[in-house]
């Protein structure tokens, strides 16, 4: 950068502008830690404070798309290291810083403690869901563990004032920052428990709580003995330690966590304006119902006074409705009667019909009259069978062979087999055959024997 001869003249404006590029050109980027006084932040969303030590001061702007990004909220009297570069705001000649970060003094090494232990009860399942209890369905009694000047204390009672004021708060009071507040806490935790445990007092939850503030202040809160009393309480352990970007080791290790003081007493307690709602609700129900059922049970009694009738007029209906079923009993009373009577009358005739007497003589009569009857097919089929062998014996001379022989034949029968012969090839020259004649029968030898003579045929019964 060019420097103007000292003998040009320069307006203010041109003089602050030159220093503003010096300045920049020189300081591009610096890192100051100091403590943070005079802090404001209008509704733009910028901040603007002083960061001094004990010698000296300078004017810090940190806009607001750069604090956004802030993981805490900065105080007045907090030591804090920021980045940014030097500058200077021409319109009133002031020499500042534009701060484009900001973290805690110390943070860095607090930060690394911080992962390190983090990791370390994380790895050990100190975080995870199966070890977290669950809260009661209603607490009647809350173990407070907090500083008891401390804002954190008066925004649960305001909650709990407004929300559920019949909750009991029994504070333990400790140190939330310094050196001392890690042990008093950690006993604090432990004296909660023993006081549950041995019946002195029936707390049903314990509340570990603090206000805002640096990494530094909230580092009780991060320590080892801590995060071992949230782990080993037999009571189930709310932690609400800061802001809503604040988080610490006692909020991963309890079994709940609260982003802020006030947010855990909302979460603690029931809403007595919404409970009360509900109850006028029901009770405008309950009323309705009642006030239903009333009528139903009004029309329904209505209904029955209209149905109740003189004693007198239902013992009449009845002594007459009684009259009336006696003559039906006497009407069906003689009907049946009647009825046996009947069934009776054809049982007799029924039993005269089936008498053995009658049977047996009904049955002789059949009988005789089927040996009558047997006796004249047995005649009957002796003449038949009589008639058809005259027939026979007819047939029987008038085909047989006595007949034939009558008239002077012969028949020549094979003395050996007894047959007759029939042709002369069943000869044999010097056998003797057996000759039957009309009477009488000799017996006969083979001389000569000629052949078969065509056309013979032997006669029947041959």
């Amino acid at each position: 950068m060019t420097t103007p001869d000292s003998k040009q003249q320069l307006s203010v404006s041109q003089l602050n502008r030159l220093a503003k590029q010096l300045l920049e050109d020189c300081f591009a980027q610096v890192a100051v830690t100091g403590e943070i006084s005079t802090l404001s932040r209008p509704s733009s969303g910028h901040w603007y404070f002083t960061l001094k030590d004990q010698q000296a001061q300078i004017r810090c702007a940190f806009f607001r798309n750069r604090n956004m990004r802030v993981n805490f909220r900065p105080e007045a009297g907090q030591q804090v290291i920021v980045h940014g570069k030097v500058s200077l705001y021409e319109g009133r000649g002031d020499y500042q810083l534009i701060v484009d970060a900001m973290q805690p003094a110390g943070a860095g090494a607090l930060a690394a403690a911080f992962e390190a232990l983090k990791e370390e009860l994380k790895a050990a399942g100190w975080f995870d869901a199966d070890h977290k209890k669950p809260l009661p369905e209603q607490i009647h009694h809350l173990a407070v563990i907090t500083s008891p000047t401390g804002a954190a204390l008066q925004d649960i009672r305001s909650v709990l004032e407004r929300r559920w004021p019949m909750m009991r708060l029994t504070v333990l009071p400790v140190l939330v920052q310094g050196e001392q507040a890690a042990a008093q806490i950690s006993r604090a935790i432990e004296q909660a428990n023993y006081l549950a445990a041995s019946g002195r007092e029936d707390f049903d939850a314990v509340l570990l709580t603090r206000g805002g503030g640096s990494l530094e202040d909230l580092w009780p809160f991060n320590e080892r003995n801590v995060a071992t009393a949230v782990y080993h309480s037999q009571l189930p352990v709310i932690s609400a330690v800061g802001h809503e970007v604040d988080f610490s080791i006692s909020d991963f290790v309890a079994d709940v966590r609260a982003a802020t003081p006030s947010a855990a007493a909302e979460l603690l307690s029931p809403d007595q304006m919404e409970i009360l709602s509900r109850l006028n609700l029901l009770r405008g129900r309950l009323t309705a119902a009642q006030q239903r059922r009333l009528r139903q049970q009004q029309e329904t009694l209505a209904s029955l006074l209209k149905r109740i009738r003189s004693p007198q007029s239902r013992l009449r209906e009845q002594a007459q409705r009684l009259d009336e079923l006696e003559l039906r009993l006497q009407r069906q009373q003689k009907l049946l009667l009647r009825q046996k009577q009947q069934t009776l009358h054809a049982a007799r005739q029924r039993l005269v019909l089936l008498n053995p007497r009658q049977t047996l003589k009904r049955q002789r009569l059949e009988l005789q009259q089927l040996g009558k009857s047997l006796r004249r097919s047995i005649e009957q089929r002796l003449q038949q069978q009589q008639r058809q062998l005259e027939h026979c014996q007819r047939q029987l001379r008038a085909l047989g062979p006595e007949q034939t022989l009558s008239r002077g034949y012969a028949i020549v029968l094979n003395p050996e087999t007894g047959k007759a012969v029939r042709n002369s090839e069943e000869l044999t020259m010097g056998h003797a055959v057996d000759a039957r004649f009309a009477a009488g029968r000799a017996m006969l030898r083979v001389e000569q024997i000629e052949g078969s003579v065509p056309g013979d045929r032997p006669h029947q019964g041959d």
